[in-house]
């Protein structure tokens, strides 16, 4: 199973994100503003899961984390360690290629103020379960943010008291595949110096470290 055959672009199960997405489109009519889905290699060993779509971002482009600033770090971590052809993610012609990483985010759809509810995370969920389905034996989740790591623990049936959510740090999943987790790269936890280029590169050796000993 690959991701185009459980993802839903039509899903309108949250009216409240609906609704926005609507009045986005009519303010930017050429804004993607639809469910943004997953993008990368269907193979791949390492999903990235952030948070939502971005307003000028994922939710213009149509792609996770392109076209906004919450991109420039993930996506030179990615660059920097093999996973893409190319450092920047403008636009879906911009021949972006990722290997053996597929990126993806807890709420598909962009929220108002960048904030989902808590209804709106449990029922996008099924689709990051799903997600989640089609990883190869011993993979590895990278999660952008105390919501995307509640998200991932969730998605396996695990209580969030057994992996309280902390910058690099790793959490053993039931199904052999490990959970590691990150601040997210998004402006402010860079502006702020909370979250920098070189600890993002910390927790992608970690990453690759897991990897390698599973090859």
């Amino acid at each position: 199973m690959t991701y185009s055959s459980y993802f839903k672009q039509d899903c309108r199960a949250c009216p409240r994100l609906s609704e926005f997405l609507c009045e986005v489109k009519a303010k930017y009519p050429a804004y993607h503003a639809l469910p943004v889905a997953p993008f990368g290699d269907p193979q791949a060993h390492l999903l990235v899961v952030g948070l939502a779509p971005g307003m000028h971002g994922a939710n213009a482009t149509g792609r996770p984390f392109t076209g906004d600033y919450a991109g420039l770090l993930l996506y030179q971590a990615l660059y920097d360690f093999g996973y893409s052809n190319q450092l920047a993610s403008t636009n879906l012609a911009d021949g972006l290629q990722l290997s053996n990483c597929r990126i993806t985010n807890a709420v598909k759809c962009l929220p108002p103020q960048n904030k989902p509810t808590g209804d709106e995370i449990k029922q996008c969920n099924p689709y990051l379960a799903a997600e989640i389905k089609t990883l190869p034996k011993h993979s590895v989740i990278l999660a952008l943010g105390n919501i995307a790591h509640q998200a991932v623990l969730r998605a396996y049936g695990v209580k969030s008291s057994a992996a309280k959510f902390a910058h690099h740090v790793s959490f053993e999943l039931p199904d052999g595949n490990t959970l590691v987790s990150s601040y997210h790269c998004s402006r402010y936890n860079v502006q702020t110096k909370r979250l920098s280029m070189k600890m993002l590169a910390a927790v992608f050796v970690t990453i690759q470290n897991l990897l390698s000993a599973r090859d």
